[in-house]
């Protein structure tokens, strides 16, 4: 059928029943299209794919993209966009992929992304955005993924993060103070974090350790000083790799890490932590229990450890 294909030009037409067309699908591939958007997207009110990325555009993004009712993703990344996100993609209720990532975006992420109740996709990633990480993210229920990386977002994460949330990444930015407990304890279906590269201080909160479907944790160049440590609920982590690397962390290495199931890669180095590498560690690197994953990647360089290289670790 004519009007159910998809053409090279990048654009897909669904038929009507007076035997004509509408666009439901605008697609422009890596052609080195270039030029500022033009205003009148209301002249599509059927698109349910405006995909424009790793091209040459320029310019602000329009606002009167907001007339584009039945959008379901939205996909501006790799291009030159400049200025502030429009406040009024905020009323795209339909959207669910948002991509706006590798730009020149400034300004603050919009209030009104509140309204974007259906989004699953979130890429803000290397642009130049700045202010709060906004706490109105919490009731976007479907949220999955989430990348704001590489900007100069301030202040502390958010309490209320969606607990939809399955990948947080917001590595190089300029976020402080602690990571608090009660910011993570919704977070059921989490699988990676990336908060490397901030200021982030205080203590690594035990309940990191004790998310269940967290596989990978980044919390490299910080400036956290210790790890909470617990007897119990650390054999309930499905970590596979943590890195904590230069940060501040003082006293002893963290014991219960070696006890932690699926733990293969573990990076402490380039801290301030002293004393003797506990016996669990050279277990685990050659003779795990039953079921458990062994120590594949183990890195404690730049510390203040003495005594002896457990035997097993020489190996």
């Amino acid at each position: 059928n004519l009007f159910t294909q998809k053409f090279t030009c990048g654009f897909r037409c669904d038929s009507i029943d007076s035997g004509l067309s509408r666009v439901t699908e605008l697609a422009l591939d890596q052609a080195g299209y270039s030029g500022p958007l033009p205003p009148t997207w209301n002249l599509l009110p059927y698109l349910q794919t405006l995909d424009l990325s790793n091209n040459f555009f320029y310019g602000n993004i329009p606002g009167s993209l907001s007339n584009l009712t039945r959008l379901r993703r939205l996909a501006l990344s790799a291009n030159s966009f400049s200025g502030a996100i429009p406040s009024s993609v905020g009323s795209l209720s339909t959207l669910e992929e948002l991509c706006l990532d590798h730009n020149n975006l400034t300004g603050a992420i919009p209030a009104t992304f509140n309204g974007l109740k259906n989004l699953k996709r979130l890429e803000l990633q290397s642009n130049k955005l700045q202010g709060w990480v906004p706490p109105y993210l919490g009731p976007l229920n479907n949220l999955n993924y989430l990348d704001a990386s590489d900007n100069s977002l301030i202040g502390e994460l958010p309490i209320w993060l969606p607990a939809s949330l399955v990948q947080i990444s917001m590595r190089n930015n300029k976020l402080s103070g602690v990571v608090k407990p009660e910011v993570l304890k919704n977070l059921k279906d989490l699988q990676v974090l990336d908060l490397s590269w901030n200021k982030l201080s205080g203590a690594v909160p035990f309940a990191l350790f004790e998310l269940p479907s967290l596989q990978q944790l980044t919390l490299s160049f910080n400036e956290f000083s210790s790890v909470e440590g617990n007897s119990a609920g650390f054999e309930k982590s499905g970590l596979i790799a943590v890195d904590i690397s230069n940060n501040k962390l003082r006293g002893s290495l963290p014991w219960f890490m070696a006890w932690m199931p699926q733990l293969s890669a573990l990076s402490l180095e380039n801290n301030m932590l002293s004393g003797m590498i506990p016996k669990e560690y050279a277990m685990k690197v050659v003779s795990p229990r039953n079921g458990e994953s062994s120590f594949g990647r183990l890195l404690l360089g730049g510390n203040y450890l003495y005594g002896g290289i457990p035997h097993p670790l020489l190996g």
